[in-house]
């Protein structure tokens, strides 16, 4: 029984698990806006959210905090400098699901993972299928 169990396991192990956490919020980070299945969205979303706000200190403990936790210099500088800044007033919530409907090959439900706010001088990135990249 799960009761009381909270969290997603996806089929994996727990080393595989935050590695695929740590891929999607890197991809999350870099492109804004991202396609995954919808239970992988999910489970991203929680994961993001408290990594951001754990760097909303801003200081080196929460800089090496984010490094161990996504594995990334540019990515946790970019967090640091360009995405956090956004979300001074915000008191949480900075990741958004929106449901896309269900993948062509497997029927898996597929939803888009963007943040918030997306800022000033803000044009819509294109989003990156995770299994394919789409060229434009």
């Amino acid at each position: 029984m799960r009761h009381r169990k909270s969290g997603f396991k996806l089929g994996r192990t727990a080393s595989h698990r935050r590695a695929l956490y740590a891929n999607l919020c890197r991809s999350l980070i870099k492109h804004e806006r991202i396609e995954t299945t919808h239970t992988k969205a999910k489970a991203l979303k929680t994961y993001a959210d408290k990594l951001f706000s754990k760097a909303r200190p801003g200081d080196i403990a929460a800089h090496r905090a984010v490094f161990a936790a996504i594995g990334d210099k540019k990515m946790t500088k970019k967090l640091f400098e360009v995405v956090l800044p956004r979300y001074d007033d915000r008191p949480g919530g900075f990741v958004r699901i929106i449901q896309r409907g269900y993948r062509r090959g497997d029927g898996a439900p597929v939803s888009y993972v963007e943040l918030v706010e997306m800022g000033e001088g803000y044009d819509a990135p294109r989003v990156i299928k995770l299994k394919k990249k789409i060229t434009e």
